[in-house]
């Protein structure tokens, strides 16, 4: 049950990687009174993965007011809790935080809460919101840190976007087709806009520029456009193609990649061309796999990786390295 925990939590801030920056992606799990829930920190400012579930448990059991920011479910369980939580396991991906910030410590809650054990997956990264196992421990809770990669690999993403943190996004088909249109099912567009709401800056290749007629925005969810790079030798491009035409961005056109250097959140989407050139330079691939067959030439591309995870919806969204 302990190892399936984990493994709960891990899947479900899966769901949320990339969209809680600049926050990391954080899953965490409670198995209290026979029941096993599981929740994940969804959106920077919102409450942390241990918050959410801790309050989704608490809620199966009594009746409750809607609440829904960190401060007041913090102050609710603080005032209301009488030892429900005392002989709960809590299983959490990251080091809960000992800082207080946008929203208040979940060490100090859980110091309060005082569940029988806390697992963590990783400790935290960032010396000065480290602590939290310290607050636990000094509050009686047993505490184990298992330094799983696993919970490594869903954080790299927030350790590395410190500085910069790049990825490559490809949509295909399942026999290997970029070509000739939308590709993916309306859920991963969705999620790509999602993705795009969040990234600092979006690279893309002169060629799918001048064939696609892109926009390159977020708007199937009303969210921001990242500034554009359009990676190229050529310079000239007809400004009527409507990423040129967004309101709050900035266009780029340039033969090198310098412009990456401003930059923390940075997500590459081309075809063929592109990804065989910098299939070297990025951090991470994604690769938004959709089971049909298109009787159109694949691309061509020698490439091995290693992979992190793979989510499901219509399509299949595979993470790695």
């Amino acid at each position: 049950m302990n190892s399936f925990a984990l493994k709960a939590a891990l899947d479900e801030a899966w769901k949320y990687q990339f969209l809680t920056y600049p926050n990391p992606a954080v899953g965490a799990a409670v198995i209290v009174k026979n029941h096993l829930f599981v929740s994940a920190h969804k959106q920077a400012g919102g409450p942390h993965a241990e918050v959410n579930v801790l309050w989704e448990s608490y809620k199966a059991f009594y009746k409750t007011p809607d609440l829904k920011t960190s401060h007041e479910i913090h102050e609710y369980l603080i005032k209301n809790h009488n030892g429900f939580f005392n002989e709960a396991n809590v299983f959490v991906t990251l080091e809960p935080c000992s800082h207080i910030g946008k929203t208040p410590s979940c060490a100090n809650l859980l110091s309060i809460l005082k569940p029988k054990r806390v697992i963590i997956g990783w400790p935290d990264p960032i010396a000065e919101h480290s602590g939290g196992v310290e607050i636990l421990k000094n509050a009686g809770i047993e505490v184990n840190v298992l330094n799983d990669k696993r919970c490594y690999d869903l954080i790299e993403p927030f350790i590395k976007w410190q500085k910069k943190f790049v990825f490559f996004k490809l949509a295909q088909s399942f026999n290997g087709v970029i070509t000739g249109g939308y590709i993916s099912s309306e859920s991963s567009l969705n999620w790509v806009h999602q993705v795009r709401n969040k990234i600092d800056l979006l690279v893309i290749g002169g060629n799918s520029v001048r064939t696609d007629r892109p926009t390159l925005d977020a708007r199937r969810i009303k969210g921001n456009a990242p500034d554009v790079l359009i990676y190229s030798k050529q310079k000239e491009f007809d400004k009527t193609i409507p990423l040129f035409n967004v309101l709050n961005r900035k266009v780029f056109i340039e033969d090198s990649l310098d412009k990456l250097e401003n930059y923390k959140f940075i997500m590459i989407e081309g075809g063929e061309r592109l990804y065989n050139e910098l299939k070297e330079f990025v951090d991470w691939k994604v690769f938004i796999v959709t089971p049909k067959l298109f009787d159109r030439i694949n691309y061509k591309s020698e490439d091995s990786f290693e992979i992190l995870h793979t989510l499901r919806n219509d399509d299949l969204i595979v993470f790695g390295r």
